[in-house]
């Protein structure tokens, strides 16, 4: 379905609310609520938002390695697994 398919006025969500959170659940596309012909706000199903989220923070922590990548901030492998190693040894003591 298209996202401009999904496209209601606010008056429509004032009437129809339980219908649209029901369809949430079975349809992963947002609803886009307009106001005055505008949109203003997306309404989405709980799970496809958290969803979202975590391919957000992933998306951040990738771009943030292409920064450090890009800085020369680099360490070699064996020596990062010898400090987290180091780490949980003197976690567990």
């Amino acid at each position: 379905m298209k996202l401009s398919e999904q496209v209601k006025p606010i008056s429509y969500l004032k009437a129809h609310a339980p219908e649209i959170i029901r369809t949430l659940k079975d349809n992963p596309q947002p609803v886009v609520i307009t106001l005055h012909g505008e949109a203003k706000a997306i309404l989405q199903d709980v799970g496809q938002y958290e969803e979202t989220q975590e391919t957000l923070a992933l998306l951040k922590v990738l771009a943030l390695t292409n920064r450090q990548v890009e800085e020369g901030k680099l360490r070699a492998a064996a020596e990062s697994f010898a400090r987290i190693r180091k780490r949980l040894a003197d976690s567990r003591s």
